[in-house]
């Protein structure tokens, strides 16, 4: 792909919003992403200034995605052969800790080294993975997962097979009685059979934000704590899938509830704004009756063909 410059997608993002919307149309479009509000000042700015001093501190992908909202409203056609030079772009800041796979209560998760961003886990670290090596250029593949989990269970000298059969079981135990959670996981397994385990791995039940509270003592906690599956890819992108039962739109008595649904998709605008690419599936899409391996085969290969991996 060729290089875009942040400054360079910025100008023509300010361009096209300038050329294809009003003055109050721009505004919306910010709000709707929630960049808003502004200073005062920036009042007598013109169009193009306004979302140039909207956009000034953002990165690259959190760019690329903003564009890609651009042109779901304008035609701008200049936009969209910017965008394809980028092809799909990742995440900023390098990966520290991933912590996933929980069978049981929530790690309590301390500082040591707060300058550094260095954890530890000082509670229920029985229940949890936490991956602690470099992730590389090609992100993570099953193969380095595998690998890392033979040294972490004393499996070295042990055939490939039997080192990914254990690790594989103990992921499924992680997702309980989700049946649905299960079939993605074990569909994107037998890409690892057909495929080899250089492909990237599909990580379950990864924490994402840690919150220390809970709802019961009081306060506002984070939204979406855990992701359901994580895909590390390379040059940086990072994919989430999650899979929607009853609990992401209704409450605790089964009423639709307006609030939860605005939270998750609120945390789903964050993250894409951020870099990541989200992915969501209903929970009746994979119900064994509708055949959820045809559907999810499909995804798989798609998702494949746009980052050009083997997943």
């Amino acid at each position: 792909m060729q290089v875009v410059s942040p400054s360079r997608l910025r100008d023509a993002i300010a361009e096209h919003l300038r050329d294809g919307m009003t003055r109050r149309q721009i505004e919306n479009f910010f709000e709707d992403l929630g960049l808003a509000p502004w200073p005062d000042e920036w009042d007598s700015l013109t169009k193009a200034a306004f979302v140039w001093s909207i956009l000034r501190d953002h990165t690259l992908p959190e760019l690329a995605d903003i564009a890609r909202r651009v042109l779901d409203e304008v035609e701008a056609p200049g936009l969209a052969a910017l965008v394809d030079r980028l092809g799909p772009t990742g995440v900023a800041g390098d990966l520290k800790n991933l912590i996933f796979a929980a069978d049981g209560p929530k790690p309590k998760i301390v500082f040591r080294d707060a300058v550094n961003n260095d954890i530890a886990l000082v509670e229920n670290e029985q229940y949890c993975l936490v991956y602690d090596r470099p992730l590389g250029p090609s992100g993570l593949t099953w193969k380095e997962l595998t690998d890392w989990w033979a040294d972490r269970e004393g499996l070295t000298g042990r055939s490939p097979t039997e080192v990914s059969r254990s690790l594989y079981r103990r992921l499924d135990r992680c997702l309980g009685d989700n049946d649905a959670e299960r079939r993605i996981l074990r569909t994107y397994a037998d890409r690892y059979l057909r495929l080899g385990s250089n492909i990237p791995a599909l990580i379950p039940q990864v924490y994402l934000h840690y919150d220390p509270y809970t709802r019961r003592q009081g306060g506002t906690t984070l939204a979406r704590q855990r992701m359901d599956f994580l895909l590390l890819l390379p040059n940086r992108a990072r994919v989430v899938i999650e899979c929607d039962g009853v609990q992401h739109y209704a409450d605790d008595v089964g009423r639709a509830s307006p609030q939860r649904y605005a939270e998750m998709v609120a945390e789903d605008r964050n993250l894409r704004l951020r870099g990541y690419e989200v992915y969501r599936f209903g929970g009746q899409e994979l119900r064994e009756e509708a055949r959820p391996s045809d559907l999810l085969s499909i995804f798989f290969d798609a998702l494949a063909a746009r980052h050009g991996t083997g997943t």
